[in-house]
């Protein structure tokens, strides 16, 4: 469990670039450098964590935690993972609401800037290596290469038009590799049972249902009990990531509470810290001027909106640990790994690639971290502060001359 710990708590003060990021950052350091698991596992986390609703990267390094060292492992590592990004968010919540100036100084310099651009071309390196090598495992053979094109094409859209559909993709890719993988063929199969419980899935399901359903009918309004019941909904009921479940946060604490100023500067901080976006949550706990305690506030949405991925996860392994057993599963399972691979690839182009196109800095960032990551083999915890720091000095530089 320490070892959990130790290893979430360096990627939760390093892992910048949001939840696809995240899971460049997880294979590197548990499937390549530990060994903790195999890729193929890894993609079927991956499938099962991006079917949920609530957050993507969060839920991927629960599980993790869970075949590594048991329930404690689930619990070390999402503490390590959240809690530096929960803290510095917590902590700009509690600084807005004391009425504190907005950002200026140093954080509207070329310098601040310029690290933003260098932290930005570390994320789009750390999810190409994840692309490149899903790929040199998931989609070897002539049946699986072509559904990835098909979920990589069917991910850019859904991103454009549908981002609450993010699982579409996974799900299109599960049905050509029922269609399309015949014979002897022989799906990748993790190493690792994934972490199922019966007994506790049926508890969960009780427990999720009660929280969502009757929490808010009975929870004093204005009240920490209602706090946490709106944030458990937000986690329980939406797809599509951190960036999807922002206006739905923002109906339920209204700006009579966090003021759309400070909401909107909260959310442009969430997009500059390592760890979980979804520790928005943390900020607007903190920030809401309508209870008693910004910390206690803090807590309690962080709490709720993290809460439902625990009982999300407790019931959707039993299920799929029994999808898996069955005829054609392994054709089906083929699919779906690869349209993980065409999924990571279209967050490649769309955004990150797109957003690189627009800053020269940060483009050629991406290719020195790039070189660092694939040829160099350095570690992802140093790739990204460092260069996030280069681009930083060099954004004074620029500045200067």
């Amino acid at each position: 469990m320490l070892e959990v710990f130790a290893r979430f708590a360096r990627l939760g003060l390093t892992s910048f670039g949001g939840p696809i990021a995240h899971l460049g950052y997880f294979r590197r350091e548990f499937v390549e450098q530990a060994g903790w698991l195999d890729d193929a596992t890894f993609s079927e986390i991956v499938a099962v964590c991006s079917a949920l609703p609530g957050p993507t990267s969060s839920p991927v390094g629960m599980s993790i935690g869970a075949l590594r060292a048991g329930p404690l492992g689930t619990l070390a590592a999402w503490l390590a993972f959240t809690a530096p990004s929960a803290i510095l968010m917590a902590l700009f919540g509690l600084t807005l609401r004391a009425g504190a100036a907005q950002a200026h100084g140093f954080w509207e310099s070329p310098a601040w800037h310029g690290a933003l651009d260098g932290l930005l071309g570390a994320a789009a390196a750390v999810v190409v290596a994840a692309v490149y090598g899903l790929a040199r495992t998931l989609t070897r053979t002539m049946a699986t290469q072509p559904i990835a094109l098909v979920a990589f094409g069917a991910a850019l859209l859904v991103d454009r038009s549908a981002p609450q559909l993010q699982w579409l993709p996974l799900v299109i890719g599960g049905l050509l590799g029922l269609l399309l993988i015949r014979g002897d063929f022989t799906a990748p199969r993790g190493t690792g049972k994934l972490p199922a419980n019966g007994r506790l899935a049926l508890a969960a399901l009780a427990a999720l249902l009660a929280i969502a359903i009757v929490l808010p009918a009975l929870a004093p309004k204005g009240s920490y009990v209602a706090l946490f019941a709106d944030f458990f909904r937000a986690g329980s009921l939406v797809f599509g990531g951190g960036h999807v479940v922002l206006p739905f946060v923002q109906a339920f604490v209204g700006t009579q509470s966090v003021s759309a100023q400070n909401f909107y500067a909260g959310y442009a901080a969430a997009q500059v810290v390592p760890g979980p976006l979804f520790t928005f949550a943390s900020f607007v706990g903190a920030a809401d001027a309508s209870l008693p305690s910004g910390v206690l506030g803090a807590l309690v949405a962080t709490l709720g909106i993290f809460a439902p991925s625990f009982l999300l996860l407790a019931l959707a392994f039993p299920v799929w640990n029994a999808v898996r057993a069955a005829p054609r599963a392994a054709a089906a399972l083929t699919g779906i790994n690869a349209s993980v691979v065409g999924l990571l690839a279209a967050v490649a182009i769309d955004p990150i690639g797109l957003h690189l196109l627009a800053s020269p800095l940060a483009l050629v960032t991406a290719v020195l971290a790039l070189i660092a990551l694939l040829a160099l083999k350095f570690p992802a915890w140093i790739v990204v502060p460092a260069a996030g720091a280069l681009a930083c000095a060099a954004g004074a530089l620029g500045a200067a001359r």
